[in-house]
């Protein structure tokens, strides 16, 4: 596997990993059960550049290419899922698309806090009727003289709880049906914003997921990312960048699910032998490797051809619907090798077995992926 990475990507590995089993291993089975965000953590996680891995230098970000930011994704996702989540969410649907749509003056304003960490992003494009169908959105930001009137009921948001920043898509022309829709930059702290209660979610408890909801915010002009109807393109091209992350957030969940299999299956005793020896058991380990393996290097390949500058749409949409399903195969695994204890809060793989699920539902659910997958082949060979 390493022979895909150069000796810088090795050395980011290797400090991730080192930063993440001294600060956020240790905290993550009590902010899981606590359902607490850890600023003490994430604090020294800004200042060492993970909230603007590929942000450009000048503007305060790491400068690092998409490879860098997936092995950095999976590092921290391997010591915490709902971390995991955090940084992707912020790197590639909040600092990506300004990046990568905003204004000199948009980047200029909102880039170096958001890298360093100071402030945190957040994406509200799902609705309560309007999910895998994003065209379906209601929420509407009319132009009135020099603000947007935006009403929204945003649900369902990662970071939302302690966003500073959320990118909302509104219907800023509601007559004019998907090409109405637009990106409007809303701000903590605007008249009319208001966050609501936690979900009490099944997995990835550590980040405050929350609806965020606007009753007639009154949101500048300026604030408006790209042009108006670009809504539903900005979307696509941000989320094929997102499907990157949370490939390799689900590749770090079953990273993790894996090693603590590996460690138990040593040492647990049954038969008079460990159960590691047993065939039925080093079945189920050999089939998880192979599928963190397989899951990784499709990871990778969407990353390398980002770099390059080459299409992987269609590429990331295969690493997140793989990645996504063998991290449920594999935890339930390693509650199954973890016998009745896997099934208990004292052990880590009942955590992961919890937040690898829902890796197949957002960010495009694993229907939606096999849908574009399906659409690509079919254009490539008619």
């Amino acid at each position: 596997m390493n022979t895909l990475l150069s000796e810088k990507h090795r050395a980011i590995r290797k400090a991730v990993r080192s930063f993440c089993d001294r600060e956020l291993t240790p905290i993550a089975a009590a902010i899981d059960q606590e359902a607490r965000f850890p600023w003490e953590a994430i604090e020294i996680m800004g200042k060492l550049g993970y909230f603007g891995i590929q942000a450009p230098t000048e503007l305060g970000g790491a400068g690092l290419d998409s490879l860098s930011y997936v092995v950095a994704v999976e590092e921290v996702s391997r010591s915490s899922g709902a971390i995991g989540l955090t940084i992707t969410v912020h790197n590639s649907v909040a600092v990506h698309p300004i990046l990568s749509f905003g204004t000199e003056d948009q980047k200029n304003r909102w880039i170096p806090p958001l890298a360093r960490g100071e402030k945190i992003g957040a994406f509200c494009l799902t609705e309560p009727n309007a999910g895998s169908d994003a065209s379906a959105i209601e929420a509407t930001a009319i132009r009135k003289n020099d603000c947007y009137i935006t009403n929204a009921n945003k649900v369902f948001v990662s970071n939302g709880g302690v966003a500073d920043l959320c990118l909302i898509f509104a219907r800023t022309d509601p007559g004019a049906g998907r090409k109405g829709i637009s990106v409007i930059v809303a701000e903590r702290g605007t008249r009319g914003y208001s966050v609501g209660e936690p979900e009490d979610l099944s997995g990835m408890r550590a980040n405050p997921v929350c609806s965020i909801r606007l009753y007639d915010c009154r949101i500048p002009l300026e604030n408006l990312l790209g042009k108006e109807g670009a809504g539903l393109q900005i979307a696509l091209e941000t989320l094929d960048t997102g499907r990157l992350g949370i490939a390799a957030q689900a590749t770090g969940i079953s990273q993790a699910a894996l090693e603590a299999s590996f460690r138990y299956a040593r040492e647990r005793q049954q038969f008079g032998t460990s159960i590691g020896s047993h065939q039925a058991v080093q079945g189920m380990l050999a089939d998880m490797a192979t599928m963190v393996d397989a899951a990784r290097l499709l990871v990778y390949r969407a990353a390398i051809l980002r770099d390059e500058g080459k299409p992987f749409s269609r590429e990331a949409a295969m690493a997140k619907l793989y990645a996504s399903e063998i991290s449920t195969a594999v935890t339930d695994r390693a509650v199954q090798i973890h016998g009745g204890y896997g099934y208990s809060k004292a052990y880590a793989v009942e955590r992961y077995y919890r937040d690898a699920r829902v890796t197949r539902i957002y960010e495009g659910t694993s229907e939606i992926h096999r849908m574009v997958i399906a659409k690509g082949i079919l254009e490539e060979y008619p």
